[in-house]
């Protein structure tokens, strides 16, 4: 030990650690032994898990188990660690224990530390907050990292990615709005189709990414009843009888979301179905978002040898060699978001899946995956709207040109001249390289009048 360190002494001994942490000996064993990547605990589940610390201090000073000085320390320091003074306090890897104890305890610590510095005792001295008698006191690592885990799940959707997709909906539906009278063709097997509006497009981006918001919102019922209570397994040992519903009230309050007591928590601790359903919704967000950013490539692609039927903005240089080339950068950061939160997705599914009796041994992996996905999506949803959405204009020029070109036209011909005739029509024009009107007047099936009267694009975009 030097100057610069003190000794910070748990159940195993003690160990060095230095003084510029406030954490203490279980974390610093922590960085020792799971030294492991770069992927550190998320700080929204680092605040997720100070909540509990702060509601658990207040409960159990109302149930006379902890003093009032007692509680008042606690809360007064993570009021700190919310503020955000505090972040480089939690520096551990995700790749650490299954139960994500290091990381529960790392919290307990450090709040353990700041009532010691507040008071004037010293750093490692357990006073006037004893880590595991105090902070940690009618809790277990096993109900509490999970419910953190359902708690910053919950918060980041709802304040984040919900409102952030709500905004690039409404971006859609403008544009649907907008271009509602611009008929252009259709394509199937990215092969030309029948006619369709640029408005209706846009509305089946639209709705398919409202779809995809109701889902995530569905999947928050899960989330909302907490394992609080339920200590090691789920039987409520070394917790009063009334500590899950009245911390589940205070964080409720807290928060302003609808946490419960989980009325059975040995199934939401023994397994993590609710959180795995939630990212099951994060992972049909992202299968929507890159559908519809794979159309934008699409109808954008050019400007001259390709569809070319959008604009997308110019946002910056595109190639290094090719001078004034533009490419659709938002498309592909979109499309590299999603790719990642659907791998994501695979390994939440097996974590969640990889439970034994008791306990699930994958928690800091699902919560890892499930807040890195929601920040994923929700900047990478502003980004699209911010720098392509709103900005994107139709190549009327390009669209009309499309339009008539298309063989798939004759198709409005087939109820009237049959199948056969719409075929060879279709066929001749195509073989010639001339237009369906020429073609339909060369073999004689129909009269030019009534070409021009059946061939109506615009009709052609609903039914008759």
């Amino acid at each position: 030990m030097t100057d610069l360190s003190r000794l910070e002494s748990d159940s195993m001994g003690s160990i060095e650690v230095s003084n510029h942490a406030l954490w203490g000996a279980q974390t610093q064993r922590a960085l020792l032994n799971f030294a492991i990547g770069d992927d550190k605990i998320p700080i929204k589940l680092i605040y997720a898990l100070t909540t509990i610390k702060k509601s658990a201090a207040i409960v159990n000073s109302q149930l006379g188990l902890l003093s009032k000085s007692k509680k008042d320390f606690i809360v007064n320091a993570c009021k700190e660690i919310l503020s955000g003074l505090h972040d480089k306090q939690f520096p551990l890897s995700v790749w650490q224990t299954g139960s994500g104890t290091q990381t529960n305890m790392n919290v307990n610590e450090v709040i353990c530390n700041i009532a010691s510095l507040s008071n004037n005792h010293p750093l490692g001295s357990h006073n006037p907050l004893h880590p595991n008698d105090d902070v940690n006191q009618s809790q277990s690592t096993n109900d509490v990292f999970p419910a953190a885990i359902q708690i910053a799940s919950a918060q980041e959707i709802t304040k984040h990615l919900l409102p952030e997709l709500n905004q690039l909906i409404n971006a859609f539906k403008k544009k649907s709005t907008e271009w509602n009278d611009i008929t252009k063709i259709g394509r199937t097997h990215l092969q030309d189709a029948i006619p369709l509006t640029l408005g209706q497009e846009a509305s089946a981006w639209k709705d398919q990414l409202s779809t995809a918001s109701k889902r995530i919102e569905e999947s928050l019922k899960e989330l909302f009843p907490l394992p609080l209570g339920g200590t090691a397994i789920g039987t409520g040992l070394n917790a009063p009888q009334e500590f899950g519903e009245e911390i589940a009230q205070i964080i409720a309050n807290t928060t302003k979301l609808p946490f419960s007591s989980a009325k059975n928590k040995f199934a939401i601790m023994a397994s993590h179905d609710g959180l795995v359903n939630a990212m099951s919704g994060l992972k049909l967000l992202a299968v929507a978002l890159l559908k519809v950013v794979n159309d934008l490539r699409l109808l954008s692609c050019g400007p001259r040898a390709g569809f070319g039927e959008l604009f997308l903005p110019a946002n910056e240089p595109g190639s290094s060699i090719m001078p004034g080339k533009v490419n659709p950068t938002q498309c592909e950061a979109m499309a590299m978001v999603c790719t990642q939160v659907i791998a994501l997705d695979n390994a939440v599914t097996m974590a969640g899946s990889g439970g034994h009796l008791q306990m699930n041994a994958y928690k800091p992996l699902i919560g890892f995956n499930l807040i890195q996905s929601i920040t994923l999506l929700t900047n990478a949803c502003k980004c699209s709207r911010v720098s392509m959405i709103d900005g994107i204009q139709p190549n009327l020029i390009k669209i009309e040109h499309n339009l008539n070109q298309s063989l798939m036209l004759v198709t409005s011909l087939a109820p009237e001249i049959g199948y056969e005739k719409a075929t060879r029509i279709a066929q001749y024009a195509h073989e010639k390289e001339i237009t369906l009107k020429e073609a339909a007047r060369i073999l004689n099936y129909i009269s030019e009048s009534e070409f021009d009267r059946i061939v109506n694009p615009k009709l052609m975009t609903g039914p008759n």
